[in-house]
């Protein structure tokens, strides 16, 4: 994305203002830590950070992956928007280290041509990704969606269940933690959201739609691969627990909750 395109996008949110108030009123609760920008292009950089900032988020920048660790060492962002190709260190060993050491939400930067390397971060843990050349405001948008998801809840009224259980899964909606009989299970942000939507019904299929629907709201565009690539995780990281049956796959449907007794691959694996 050269200068020229960054200055007229830049020109473009400064006469719309960039995010719309509605929207940057839901952002606001999630911004005690930055946002750090990885990407060694310093134009996708500016614009970047002139969109995150304009919809009220404070930034940090880094110019390749090893930059990128070293930001994250010093202050922990609330966020890492992380492009997969750049030199010495690329986004995807990035991310490999970042889930080494945690859970901070990562949103993905990618080429159009990038789809193989799209799904692997998806698979190493990624919660999101945005499609080169992309609309500012639509990251801005991408970012509060996945901080809200993250930001600490307000105590439920006493007719909400603030726990879900079945067999032995049990999620706590309050600390957003999964446990599988005794053991803890490292979920992102998005793979909880996932596993609570189809815990919280345990008789419906969910289209691969209608989770997106309920993650993001109506109309916000994820591919169905990026929720296939969701739930495999999903999977691997329960049956590495000794969970075999926590989802389940309806051919030409979608997918469900299992029994989550810990018993085979669910129906259409």
């Amino acid at each position: 994305m050269g200068g020229r395109n960054v200055a007229r996008s830049l020109a473009v949110m400064n006469e719309t203002g960039g995010v719309d108030p509605g929207a940057r009123a839901a952002m606001m609760p999630a911004m005690s830590a930055p946002i750090l920008i990885v990407d060694d292009d310093p134009h996708i950089r500016e614009l970047l950070a002139f969109a995150l900032v304009r919809a009220g988020f404070a930034t940090r920048e880094a110019e390749d992956g090893e930059a990128a660790l070293a930001a994250v060492e010093a202050e922990a962002p609330a966020l890492v928007v992380l492009d997969i190709n750049m030199p010495r260190l690329d986004g995807l060993e990035v991310c490999r280290r970042l889930r080494a050491r945690g859970d901070t939400p990562i949103l993905f930067l990618s080429s159009r041509d990038d789809e193989i390397d799209r799904v692997l971060g998806i698979e190493m843990g990624a919660d999101d990704y945005v499609v080169k050349p992309f609309s500012p405001r639509e990251v801005a948008a991408r970012v509060a969606a996945i901080l809200r998801r993250a930001a600490p809840r307000e105590a439920p009224a006493a007719s909400e269940a603030s726990r879900i259980s079945r067999g032995r899964l049990a999620l706590d909606l309050d600390g957003w933690t999964a446990t599988w009989g005794e053991q803890s299970a490292n979920l992102t942000v998005t793979e909880f959201g996932i596993l609570r939507t189809l815990a919280s019904t345990p008789s419906k299929v969910f289209s691969r739609d209608a989770i997106i629907d309920r993650l993001h709201g109506p109309g916000f565009a994820i591919t169905d691969r990026t929720i296939d690539s969701h739930v495999r995780n999903l999977r691997g990281k329960f049956a590495a627990l000794g969970g075999h049956d926590v989802i389940e796959t309806r051919a030409g449907i979608g997918y469900r909750i299992g029994p989550c007794q810990g018993g085979g691959a669910g129906d259409g694996g």
